[in-house]
């Protein structure tokens, strides 16, 4: 197995656009690219472009006849048909959009491919993480969903065990829909509750259907949780079933909406927490996973302030060469940022709250706190149908 780890871009992914009035602007894949290349990190990591994913591949996921509506859609955006989710306000139909959403499909199936092939040890789509598109529609600035792609073309090639950990503000409901009928794959999602945020799923109780009794996993936080609430909630959760499951390989979704400056969301959470996750992830990977880890990108709409460098961060822990959250931004990239935004750039790889701290589980738990009743809710769905304590 190559220790090196895989990027995989190709340009073409940054014409994923619905418009000049969309929050999710590409430009912020191409600021993340930009940065990774002024830290040098494309020379700790094999920059990679995989082909688009096929319709056979887009069918171990997606139903035929919604294929053929993006395929329809994307020739004719002005036939869009709304019944799939298509040419709505959140996914807005536009020419090519069936080619660039395949293309970074095709680029999640490709980290999962390299990864189980063990031609790399991680492997990082930035672009992907597309993770609210359902098997038969649109849904949340997601037409594809290269998540549960990557995860079905994993059981395909003969895993038998794929965790899945999602840590994108909203619920990661898309990739739940596709796995919950299988014990092979287990979901888990810390997401805003969904009393205040889209799509409104990720209620504790969602545990899977029968026969796959615990392999869905919700951790539902109060709106306003911040570093100290969010990390305290993931390492309550994520650690021990990640453990117990023994994944063969662990798959990472890594939206950088939680962010207190995020326009679409109500969580308060650090570039600093979000690189704290990130690093608890590689080493999840390889505490449980032999090492094989494939990190995707996600929602994120402070386009400038935050995405570019929490992906950054993402890409230098797979690649071995983690930067250092005081590290100085170099000044090209933030000439860059002006010149194609009229935006100040950030100075530093940091939000001023490193080291970030929180209070262990095992410390114990105060039943008036609403995050800890959160993560009480969960442990409680969940860690009896897979034989642990609550």
């Amino acid at each position: 197995m190559s220790g090196r780890g895989q990027l995989m871009w190709d340009q073409a992914v940054t014409g994923y656009d619905f418009g000049p009035d969309h929050p999710m602007d590409p430009v912020r894949l191409a600021l993340t690219r930009g940065l990774v290349d002024a830290f040098g990190l494309d020379r700790d990591v094999d920059v990679v472009a995989a082909k688009a994913a096929g319709e056979s591949t887009l069918r171990l996921v997606h139903r035929e006849d919604y294929v053929e509506a993006v395929r329809a859609a994307s020739a004719d955006p002005a036939a869009a048909d709304a019944s799939y989710g298509l040419g709505t306000m959140d996914d807005p139909a536009f020419a090519g959009m069936h080619e660039v959403s395949a293309l970074i499909a095709g680029q999640s199936v490709g980290a999962a491919e390299a990864v189980w092939r063990g031609d790399a040890l991680h492997a990082v789509n930035f672009a992907g993480g597309l993770h609210h598109a359902m098997p038969g529609g649109a849904s949340g600035f997601c037409i594809y969903n290269d998540a549960a792609l990557a995860v079905a073309r994993l059981l395909e090639l003969g895993a038998e065990r794929v965790a899945y950990v999602d840590v994108d503000v909203h619920h990661g409901d898309g990739v739940q829909a596709a796995f919950w009928e299988d014990p092979r794959v287990l979901t888990i999602s810390l997401h805003e509750h969904p009393r205040t945020l889209f799509p409104g799923t990720g209620w504790p109780e969602e545990t899977g259907a029968p026969g796959a009794e615990g392999s869905a996993v919700n951790v539902a936080l109060p709106a306003g949780t911040g570093d100290a609430g969010w990390l305290r909630a993931f390492h309550a959760v994520v650690p021990e079933l990640v453990a117990d499951f023994r994944p063969q390989v662990l798959v990472t979704q890594h939206g950088a909406d939680t962010h207190f400056e995020d326009p679409l969301a109500h969580l308060a959470v650090s570039l600093d927490a979000q690189r704290a996750v990130q690093v608890a992830c590689h080493e999840l990977a390889h505490e449980y996973a032999d090492g094989r880890w494939i990190a995707l990108g996600g929602g994120g709409y402070a386009v400038v302030e935050v995405v570019p460098r929490s992906w950054t961060h993402l890409v230098a822990i797979a690649a071995g060469r983690p930067i250092e959250p005081e590290t100085v931004i170099p000044e090209s990239w933030r000439q860059e940022v002006f010149a194609r935004t009229r935006q100040l750039a950030p100075a530093r790889m940091t939000d001023g709250r490193w080291p970030v701290s929180w209070k262990d589980w095992e410390s114990g738990y105060d039943p008036a706190e609403r995050l800890d009743q959160a993560i009480v809710a969960t442990r409680r769905a969940v860690f009896p149908l897979r034989g642990l304590l609550a």
